[in-house]
């Protein structure tokens, strides 16, 4: 692939107005867990799953063993797979090797996704965190990864981010390619509506949802509006 660089690609943010929009199935919720839980997380999750669709769940927890995660995972895995959700690890390929789950998803610097497949095989999901960059999202798109994740879109107490995304990128990346795309950061209910309009596949969400006043539950259904389910 030839390297070119962000600027170099530079869009104008109105680039997939151009073009005549094929079908993509709906928007859907892709739920990420608090920065850390307890055993008795599962039935957070489980109320959750009762406010409305989520298509996948990952267990996103940091500076703990693996051993403690696998603890941690195995009641939200089963409760996934009871709820048809698909289960994800963050980070490990290794990890999600080890519980057999549905997923991985990868940061810049988790590892390579080549790799990633021909440990996990050709059914397991994996994704790639891509900032906002086109180069990137290219790049895993070659590599073989079955979605790619855009963001942070708006500021967010979730995870520490240096990038800032516009939701042009996901009108480019729609309108070019047939793989899904993520949106993430600061997503909520209110401000959702844009990222949807513009060609998001998902949207990562997990602050909206656990720190709802009304529970988890009311925090997945006001979703609902913005993804033409309500």
């Amino acid at each position: 692939m030839t390297d070119f660089t962000d600027e170099e690609l530079a869009l104008d943010p109105h680039f997939a107005d151009q073009f005549e929009q094929g079908f993509r199935p709906a928007c859907q919720l892709y739920l990420i867990s608090p920065p850390a839980i307890d055993l008795q997380f599962v039935d957070r999750l489980a109320a959750a799953f009762d406010g409305g669709d989520v298509a996948a769940f990952q267990l996103r927890l940091k500076d703990i063993d693996d051993d403690m995660i696998a603890r941690l995972a195995d009641p939200l895995q089963k409760l996934c797979a009871e709820r048809e959700v698909a289960f994800i690890i963050n980070d490990s390929a290794e990890l999600a090797k080890r519980l057999g789950a549905d997923g991985v998803h990868l940061g810049q610097g988790d590892g390579d996704p080549k790799a990633a497949r021909t440990l996990l095989g050709p059914k397991v999901q994996i994704g790639i965190t891509c900032h906002d960059s086109r180069h990137l999202a290219m790049e895993a798109g070659e590599a073989g990864a079955d979605y790619v994740a855009f963001g942070a879109f708006y500021p967010t107490t979730t995870k520490e981010t240096s990038h800032q995304a516009d939701p042009s990128i996901l009108g480019w990346w729609t309108t070019l390619f047939e793989l899904p795309c993520v949106a993430i950061g600061g997503i909520t209910a209110d401000n959702a509506a844009p990222l949807v309009a513009a060609g998001a596949d998902f949207l990562a969400v997990s602050g909206a949802v656990w720190n709802h006043a009304d529970g988890p539950g009311a925090g997945v259904a006001a979703f609902a509006p913005v993804l033409g389910k309500a």
